[in-house]
């Protein structure tokens, strides 16, 4: 069953799923995860050094786990999840089945704009690579990525994406009261 209290935020990397859920979880007074600190809080490591010591295999198989752990919960919540996860062992099916999802379409110049040289050094995927490798990147990785984000149930696009904008456009529609 979807509980409109649940609701979790997928799109790229850098797409702010983390800031803006932040911000919401807190207008909305609901606790606030990241899935990516679930599962390094599960696992006592680093996502980034959890991929060249056992793989991205193990990495997605412990990302699913985690995620359907905390949508079982019973709890209201805002959860980012990690630009990749709607798109293994049918996460994105897990999430519409009992959450609202929210797809973060930020344009991919705004995207680069925001991974400083220290982010990128924290995500595994982007880990050596120079600018223009890391546009190519992204732009590889939204089109392989975009079927999956497409599936959420809100969409919000532009580079200006706010809580209040979420909270305005579609809240009232959950009924849920910020």
């Amino acid at each position: 069953m979807i509980d409109p209290k649940k609701i979790v935020l997928v799109g790229m990397p850098g797409s702010g799923k983390s800031t803006l859920g932040k911000e919401l979880a807190k207008r909305l007074n609901f606790p606030f995860y990241d899935l990516d600190d679930l599962i390094e809080e599960k696992e006592g490591k680093k996502i980034a050094s959890l991929f060249p010591e056992k793989g991205e295999g193990y990495f997605r198989k412990l990302e699913t786990a985690v995620l359907s752990g905390l949508l079982q919960r019973e709890e209201a919540f805002v959860l980012a999840t990690g630009g990749g996860a709607p798109c293994y062992n049918e996460n994105m099916e897990l999430i519409n089945g009992s959450a609202v999802s929210v797809f973060l379409d930020v344009p991919l110049n705004h995207i680069l704009e925001r991974l400083t040289q220290t982010q990128v050094e924290l995500r595994p995927l982007f880990s050596g690579m120079d600018t223009s490798e890391i546009i190519l990147k992204l732009k590889n990785m939204y089109v392989e990525r975009c079927s999956f984000y497409e599936k959420a149930k809100i969409k919000l696009r532009g580079e200006d994406i706010s809580p209040e904008l979420l909270i305005s456009s579609w809240m009232p529609l959950l009924k849920i009261k910020p």
